[in-house]
């Protein structure tokens, strides 16, 4: 059991934080983590990061699972606006690169620290709107959907015992 005056590791970025920072307790566990995002992309998926005993979860490997992903605004930033839109996003955990072109957005992050609906909710608070069409709006949403299956295939389930420990 930790004290107050220790330190833990924050699961999914591996930063060192205070036992009671936006701590939960899972499966009789305590975590604690650096962000709220952090606490929400492991609530989301927590068998990417605790596994079980037969079998270490993806992030304990440490395993990276870089996307390049491209959306597209709804007009072209001004250059400040590029610079916020920069800063924001470089800001949150996970994320690696930001290139802002015209009307497109390109961004590079480990989807095991952050998902594409995750920044995409960083986008919409700073007032960044993406591009509304309907062809956009239902390929934004194929991308979530793939990101989710993705995640759900890697995690480690305790007590399953197919292939490799991990759900079908």
């Amino acid at each position: 059991m930790t004290t107050d005056s220790e330190m833990m590791k924050d699961p999914v970025c591996d930063m060192q934080v205070a036992p009671q920072q936006n701590a939960i307790t899972y499966q009789g566990m305590h975590f604690a983590f650096c962000s709220l995002q952090c606490k929400e992309r492991f609530l989301a998926n927590p068998h990417l990061y605790i596994g079980s005993a037969a079998e270490q979860a993806p992030r304990q490997q440490g395993q990276q699972l870089f996307k390049r992903r491209h959306l597209r605004l709804d007009k072209p930033l001004t250059p400040s606006a590029a610079q916020q839109v920069g800063e924001a996003l470089l800001a949150m955990m996970g994320v690696h690169a930001v290139d802002v072109a015209g009307e497109e957005l390109t961004i590079t992050y480990d989807l095991l620290q952050v998902s594409a609906e995750q920044i995409e909710g960083t986008l919409q608070e700073i007032g960044v709107e993406l591009g509304g069409g309907m062809g956009e709006q239902l390929r934004r949403a194929f991308i979530h959907y793939r990101e989710e299956a993705e995640v759900e295939n890697l995690e480690v389930r305790p007590g399953f015992h197919g292939y490799g420990g991990r759900h079908p």
